[in-house]
């Protein structure tokens, strides 16, 4: 039987909708197994001016195929004069890794945009799985993003609220999970647009939100 690399990764991904748009964030590490490879690795990628994808997995995968994706949206918008559904945008992808299935690919994303029937947010990987939803988080960090999201999600959440949640699941991710760091990005997805609305480095962020360490829950307590 052959047999395929199975490199080791990690990162942190998230998405969620809320009243006011999408909101998306992502770390920024690239790892090789135990070895950091870079802290500024652009995780979110433009497929059009309403519509981003992000990279967990592979990167050379994500980057390709949704780079791919991109020029297949740009296709359909110049054959039908109409931007491409997010939905259609996250099936074409699907149908790919679909038929690519067995063949070594490693790549977990989620496509979020805006179109005329409003937000959309799907998840996609390289088994062909298609899932639409309101709240993922993807990679290594995610149970970590996941624990911060549950405790402070909700639909009524303002655009500032939102942003603040989004990028301090990213950061408590980096804190837990050796193989997420660099840099802690959110991008706000409205009928406007896509538009990146924060990038702190994880390290400032540590100490905005535990300014005084005897604060943090990590804190040893004194051996009387």
């Amino acid at each position: 039987m052959e047999q395929f690399i199975k490199p080791d990764h990690g990162t942190t991904t998230l998405g969620f909708i809320f009243q006011g748009g999408v909101i998306i964030a992502v770390d920024s590490r690239a790892s090789q197994g135990s070895y950091v490879s870079s802290q500024t690795v652009k995780k979110v990628i433009e497929i059009n001016p309403y519509m981003v994808g992000t990279m967990a997995g592979g990167a050379a995968d994500c980057s390709f195929w949704q780079r791919y994706l991109g020029k297949e949206c740009r296709l359909y918008e110049l054959k039908n004069k109409r931007r491409i559904p997010v939905g259609s945008a996250s099936k074409i992808l699907a149908n790919i890794m679909f038929s690519y299935k067995g063949q070594g690919l490693s790549i977990g994303s989620m496509i979020a945009g805006w179109d005329p029937e409003g937000p959309g947010l799907y998840y996609v990987d390289s088994d062909g799985q298609r899932t639409k939803g309101k709240v993922f988080s993807v990679g290594s960090g995610s149970l970590y993003a996941y624990g911060v999201l549950d405790a402070g999600y909700s639909w009524n959440l303002s655009v500032d609220e939102a942003i603040e949640l989004g990028q301090r699941a990213i950061y408590h991710a980096q804190f837990r999970d050796a193989v997420s760091g660099g840099t802690a990005s959110v991008y706000h997805i409205t009928k406007e647009g896509q538009k990146k609305v924060r990038g702190e480095d994880h390290f400032d962020l540590h100490y905005k939100y535990y300014p005084d360490p005897a604060q943090h829950p990590t804190t040893g307590l004194p051996v009387v």
